[in-house]
């Protein structure tokens, strides 16, 4: 009966993404929904986009081995990084009137730094996806009884999610994802009030974890301990700041204004919400310790899907599931499509001079589909958790594309010279450390890359430049005066 409840939900969403379709005109369309997006859709899809796998079962079996203090990178990380593009990023960015993120790189340092910005914001999408893909294959596998393999599930549920991706773009995912805010809303509350009556309360369950110690969030005072903790807070919080999704939500929006209260709000509502998954994983210890004490020790990620399963009524399982399976639609079809756009506006494109609108909406399908079965051969073959995905993903796009993103918007000063210099020293240094250092460095490899490239870009820009540079084009690119551009960035 569940999985039949579950059936049925999918294919609603589906129909109701390849509704939206029929919106999808041109490349504008299909990459930020013809930046139409009002207020209450923006927040939706920013939410809905960030509320995925992880939040529902990597978070929580992450919280329930380290407790807070293992999860600063997810949530807090990654809802500071929502409301921080809001607060600084969303206005400028928008005003540029971009199709992607890597576009801002060719219009203010050259093609050579969209290239490598751009590679870095695909391979990162990998890890991320790959984290949904996985989780459907859970979530098919446990609804069915066993009946529907872990493979057979990851093949079902990223080809149902690539249909509507594919024909709908970012319109069929800002409708789909307004229906699945509501369902994940919904869901998690109601699930969260049958759990806490059978764990014999909210303040019972807040004791228990208090009394466990998981509650303790600032690491010791201990230098090792303090680095390690700063550089896994900002590993989403700064890491995931140049990434194409994040910018389809500001650029799909109605107006400036939208762009910077969605993603403030969106990143609010993401993290009060967090914690429902948390607090029901956590009930798991006080209703069925055995099974928690069993699958802690196997698959944490387990323990909420077979809590829910084993001990609440149907009612309550079909909430649960359509709630989780909107989480990881939502976020899989954005971060589907997210790198196949990059891929085709700011690798392809370049490649096939004057090639009109409409053969290159085809190529971003086509892509979009090749993309889709490469990552469900990654989820495949991954031996990471859900959450390992997810934290790992925002290395590359930290270390190569944060300071030039930064330095681009707030310093005239940044040249093309110091923005290659920031890639090239920030990613040598952190695959350097990666390969060659030890299991556990004293500053890790991430971070050490964010440091190497904000030094490379400081010394880039201030040392003599190879090619004489024009603050105009700061100027220019910030108040979205492209014509004035087009000679210096487009050749």
């Amino acid at each position: 009966m569940l999985l039949w409840f579950v059936i049925a939900y999918w294919v609603v969403s589906v129909g109701i993404g390849l509704w939206a379709a029929t919106r999808v005109h041109n490349t504008k369309d299909f990459a930020i929904a013809g930046r139409h997006l009002p207020f209450y859709m923006v927040t939706a899809t920013v939410f809905a986009t960030w509320f995925g796998s992880e939040t529902v079962l990597g978070i929580p079996a992450t919280f329930l081995n380290e407790g807070l203090r293992g999860i600063v990178a997810d949530p807090f990380g990654a809802a500071l990084c929502l409301i921080l593009v809001g607060v600084f990023f969303a206005a400028p960015l928008y005003r540029m009137n971009l199709l992607t993120i890597s576009d801002f790189y060719r219009w203010r340092y050259g093609r050579s730094a969209e290239a490598l910005t751009a590679i870095a914001i695909i391979i990162s999408y990998l890890g991320w996806v790959a984290a949904q893909i996985s989780a459907l294959g859970l979530v098919f596998n446990v609804v069915s009884g066993g009946e529907i393999s872990k493979l057979a599930g990851m093949w079902i549920g990223s080809g149902a999610i690539l249909i509507y991706t594919l024909f709908g773009g970012m319109w069929a995912i800002a409708i789909t994802d307004l229906l699945q805010m509501t369902v994940i809303v919904i869901g998690m509350l109601w699930i969260g009030s049958e759990v806490a009556d059978v764990a014999g309360g909210v303040g019972s369950v807040i004791n228990h974890a208090a009394a466990a110690g998981k509650f303790e969030f600032w690491p010791s005072l201990d230098l090792k301990e303090v680095i390690g903790f700063f550089a896994a807070w900002i590993t989403l919080m700064l890491g995931s700041i140049p990434q194409q999704d994040i910018f389809q939500r500001v650029q799909s929006s109605k107006s400036e204004k939208i762009a910077i209260w969605g993603s403030i709000l969106g990143g609010s509502l993401y993290f009060l919400f967090a914690f429902v998954p948390m607090f029901l994983a956590y009930s798991a210890t006080l209703i069925a310790p055995d099974m928690v004490k069993e699958l802690i020790e196997s698959d944490s990620q387990m323990i909420l899907p077979k809590l829910v399963i084993e001990h609440t009524p149907l009612i309550a399982q079909v909430m649960f599931f359509g709630a989780l399976l909107s989480a990881i639609k939502s976020t899989a079809s954005a971060t589907l499509l997210a790198p196949s756009v990059t891929f085709t506006e700011n690798l392809l494109r370049p490649m096939i001079p004057n090639i009109s609108d409409r053969k290159l909406l085809l190529y971003m399908r086509i892509v979009t589909l090749a993309f889709a079965f490469l990552v469900t051969v990654y989820a495949m073959y991954s031996k990471a958790t859900i959450f390992q995905m997810v934290e790992n993903a925002y290395q590359i796009t930290l270390v190569m594309a944060f300071v030039p993103l930064v330095c681009g918007i707030y310093w005239r000063k940044a040249t093309n010279q110091g923005a290659l210099l920031a890639i090239f020293m920030g990613v040598t240094t952190w695959l350097g450390i990666l390969i060659f250092g030890s299991q556990d460095p004293f500053v890790p490899a991430h971070l050490a890359g964010l440091i190497a490239s904000a030094t490379g870009m400081i010394a880039g820009s201030l040392l003599p430049q190879a090619i004489p540079h024009d603050k105009d084009i700061h100027d220019n690119l910030r108040a979205g005066r492209h014509k004035e551009l087009s000679g210096l960035r487009r050749d």
